[in-house]
């Protein structure tokens, strides 16, 4: 999956319409809903503001609307673009003004289709992979062995704690999740304790 850390725009005319598509990073819905009231006022003549946003790497969630545009020709080619360039943590929203030549439904969707894809086409999308957070406990004793762990399953150090035992919190990438929480299951014969913390991405 694919993210973006600023705004990208792009606009042009089909048959007298003009689409000016807006493509920015957004964490909640909350957010997605400040940036959309910003385009509202400052687009308030627009015939329709079509959107849509994919959310949450580690279970991703999205949803598209269609503003008054016959249903499915404005919000999903919004979201099929998004799903088709893997972008998530992204909102996509795209300003029409009318320009008195209908557009049919296969026009609509294809101009709202390609008003994203000019936008995700424009924009550096970087990269993010799901990851499982655990934490680890263990004795200096056995910095070996976590090492071993950390490089066996690419695991990334998020956070680490140097007092009494060590305290690492760790992000493993999903694929592997399973498979680095039954080897830390494997060394509590060495005293090594771990918890899951939950998902997340990096």
């Amino acid at each position: 999956m694919k993210t973006i850390t600023k705004t990208y725009e792009t606009s042009f005319r089909e048959r007298g319409s003009k689409f000016i598509g807006f493509l920015f990073p957004v964490e909640t819905e909350d957010d997605f809903q400040d940036q959309l009231d910003q385009l509202k006022s400052r687009y308030p003549d627009a015939t329709h503001h079509c959107w849509a946003w994919r959310l949450n790497p580690a279970q991703p969630k999205e949803f598209s609307s269609d503003d008054g545009e016959p249903s499915g020709t404005a919000g999903l080619p919004i979201l099929n673009q998004l799903k088709s360039f893997e972008a998530v943590n992204a909102g996509m929203v795209v300003v029409r003004y009318y320009g008195g030549t209908k557009l049919g439904k296969p026009g609509l969707i294809e101009a709202y289709g390609r008003s994203t894809q000019l936008c995700l086409e424009s924009a550096r999308l970087i990269d993010i992979r799901p990851v499982k957070i655990f934490e680890i406990r263990y004795s200096y004793s056995e910095e070996n062995t976590i090492q071993k762990l950390i490089n066996d399953f690419d695991l990334k150090v998020t956070e680490s704690e140097y007092l009494e035992t060590v305290r690492l919190k760790v992000a493993c990438p999903l694929e592997t999740a399973d498979a680095c929480q039954k080897n830390l299951a494997g060394l509590e014969h060495l005293k090594i304790e771990f918890s899951e913390i939950g998902k997340s991405y990096i």
